[in-house]
């Protein structure tokens, strides 16, 4: 029992499916494990063992003739601290929202809990999960499982470090920037930024693609059921999708190798990407060619996505903090308070222009697929950083402008409303995990599925998490 948390999310839920282990068990060991790994690196901020357990006696009293595939038979889960979970505190990372206690639940975390997931804590992010590195006034900074002295990047970085220490099976993540793509990378476990629409979302916002709701895990059999668990229509959302979906955990069990990929070290925009960084992307690539994959370095047009992925950026922080920021000001992080400034200053001539040049882009990257199966390139220009460095200001000597030019690589691709598989990539020399992004065409994540998984096994990345925490 006590090496439980060792399994993956597909071989925990074959279990509970056939009773052999008990969600209440299941609870009992991801407890432990938090309780032995948490203080080295504050992954798991908030627990909710007892409503946990109150979920788990009702899944396991009921009966379950006709539980779709992928139902989830009690797995225990962590959701991202600004993600609502109903009777379960929800800070946000910030001191404005510090004693809040949500009232309902997320429409992510209704369909999870409807499939059979059990919530057994939240995960930390940054303040309002807006930047790169996890450090907030409530809970403070998570730490690297690889390396506890290193960030385990942001906003989904505890989902990832839960993940790599084995606290959990399963994770929520969301990404705007590259929130699940950069602790993915950073924690070497994996996880899918999907199309726009794929998983409905009802947060206060602008409404646009940009942001999206994702599953975080430890390989890509794994994702691929979580995913299956979120992905659906909503009547709250009218950007999700109706009608039934591909079986998206069949098709990672189903290895399905490229004709053709392209790939590239920068995407052609990035000022500056590590060396080992660079070397692990060619790797990649060189190792497909050796398969009989065509390779070819290539990368669609993402000539003025910083300058709309920016802008755009900017009119969503006026939708989520401009009200609160009249009376909470004194209690935002700066890095808020900027980019929320930004967006007030812009004019509607500019945001709508930036409007404009993502549907060019959108379909730029539609064309670009005609010819790829697929691209590949790293999900960040760097590898994990000091966790007491708020971001990196420079990448082997060459600055970056802006604090948000480190994250180029990841956002630079949700302007395209592709879908990303974030995927160990390698290791540098001292032993910190590299990252991959696979890019797909719009709404193609069950091929992106398969794929990944002949990914996964043809670069056999190792070692594989979970880890214990080391540093």
């Amino acid at each position: 029992m006590s090496e439980l948390w060792r399994l993956t999310a597909v071989e925990a839920v074959r279990l509970l499916k056939r009773r052999e282990v008990s969600p209440l068990e299941l609870i009992d060991v991801a407890a432990a494990r938090i309780e032995a790994t948490n203080p080295r690196i504050n992954a798991i901020v908030t627990l909710c063992y007892d409503r946990a357990r109150d979920h788990a006696r009702r899944i396991m009293s009921e009966k379950r003739p006709d539980t779709p595939p992928h139902h989830l038979h009690g797995l225990p889960i962590a959701v991202k601290d600004g993600t609502d979970v109903a009777g379960v505190r929800c800070t946000s990372g910030s001191r404005i929202c510090a004693e809040r206690i949500a009232p309902t639940s997320d429409v992510v975390v209704q369909r999870l809990e409807a499939n059979g997931a059990v919530v057994i804590g939240k995960s930390n992010l940054p303040e309002f999960a807006a930047g790169g590195n996890i450090f907030n006034d409530v809970f403070g900074a998570t730490l690297n499982p690889w390396d506890v002295r290193m960030t385990s990047s942001g906003s989904s970085g505890g989902s990832a470090a839960a993940l790599a220490a084995g606290q959990v099976w399963l994770a929520t993540g969301g990404d705007f920037g590259g929130s699940i793509r950069t602790p993915s990378s950073y924690c070497s476990t994996t996880g899918l930024r999907p199309s726009p629409g794929m998983v409905p979302r009802t947060s206060r916002q602008p409404f646009n693609p940009l942001s999206v709701e994702g599953p975080m895990a430890r390989n890509v059999a794994d994702t691929a059921l979580m995913f299956d668990a979120e992905a659906g229509w909503h009547p709250l959302d009218p950007m999700s999708q109706t009608g039934p979906h591909p079986n998206f955990s069949q098709a990672a069990l189903r290895p399905h190798k490229p004709t053709r990929i392209a790939f590239s070290t920068d995407l052609g925009i990035a000022r500056t990407v590590g060396r080992e960084v660079r070397g692990a992307c060619r790797a990649a690539a060189e190792r497909l060619a050796r398969d009989g994959v065509t390779v070819e370095e290539a990368h669609p047009d993402l000539s003025d996505a910083e300058k709309t992925f920016l802008t755009l950026r900017g009119a969503v922080f006026v939708g989520r903090h401009a009200q609160l920021m009249e009376k909470y000001r004194h209690l935002y992080k700066q890095e808020i308070i900027d980019n929320t400034e930004f967006g007030l200053k812009l004019t509607a001539r500019e945001v709508v222009e930036a409007e404009v040049a993502q549907g060019e882009l959108i379909r730029r990257a539609a064309r670009f697929f005609e010819k790829f199966d697929m691209l590949i390139c790293p999900a960040v220009t760097c590898p994990p950083f000091d966790v007491n460095q708020r971001f990196p200001a420079e990448v082997d000597g060459i600055r970056f402008e802006g604090y948000m030019g480190w994250l180029i690589l990841t956002y630079a691709i949700t302007v395209t409303a592709c879908p990303v598989i974030a995927l160990p990539g390698g290791f540098t020399a001292s032993g910190l995990p590299i990252g991959l992004q696979l890019v797909g065409p719009s709404r193609s994540e069950a091929k992106l599925f398969s794929m990944a998984a002949y990914m996964e096994s043809l670069l056999n990345v190792t070692p594989r998490t979970p880890i214990d925490p080391r540093g």
